[in-house]
């Protein structure tokens, strides 16, 4: 038996609280909805009005788009979500003193964030301070060769086709210092460039 829409959205206001590791009280005082509604919705046994939905969206800084999706993870269910970015397209990003481009820009409430990064710093001053931002994060070499260095290990030679997984959160650069290099980023959640 598939789970009711009320106890589908329960559970997805549940996942978004507990990412953010919040207490009901603390979705409560963020959203203004009662802490005795907020239980009753996350167990399925009370359904939402638009009022209060739109009040816990903004205090779990989730559109309803984004709702429905987790919605659907909850159930199961494929969300069909698809974006396409073009070669050379997407909006621009910074990160440390490289540069790059957004993939899936569109999607809002992402699990993932992918940006291509051409990677011209020659070196850590060329960068700049280490970037760091929550989450852990993947980086595959596309084009040339890069030094990835972070705050807790040695600097790391990768040549294309080489990848490495880390946690962003410690810091870290890539840097090129053979000449400009292509960088697949991909990040969890939104990603914090701009």
């Amino acid at each position: 038996m598939r789970p009711r829409m009320s106890e589908r959205t329960g559970a997805a206001i549940r996942k978004l609280r507990l990412a953010r590791g919040w207490s009901l009280a603390q979705l409560s005082e963020t959203s203004g909805v009662p802490i005795s509604t907020l239980s009753r919705v996350e167990l399925g046994q009370n359904a939402l009005n638009y009022e209060k939905l739109i009040r816990l969206c903004r205090a779990l800084e989730v559109d309803l788009e984004g709702l429905v999706t987790r919605e659907a993870e909850s159930a199961g269910v494929a969300s069909g979500r698809r974006a396409v970015t073009r070669t050379g397209q997407g909006p621009a990003a910074r990160v440390g003193g490289n540069t790059g481009r957004r993939a899936a820009a569109d999607l809002l409430s992402k699990g993932l964030s992918p940006i291509t990064i051409d990677v011209t710093a020659a070196n850590l001053d060329a960068h700049g301070p280490l970037t760091a931002h929550p989450g852990e994060a993947y980086a595959l070499v596309l084009d040339g060769e890069i030094e990835f260095h972070s705050h807790l290990y040695a600097p790391l030679a990768l040549d294309a086709g080489d990848s490495v997984y880390f946690d962003a959160a410690s810091g870290y650069a890539l840097v090129a210092p053979a000449g400009p290099a292509k960088v697949l980023l991909v990040v969890g959640g939104e990603i914090p460039f701009g």
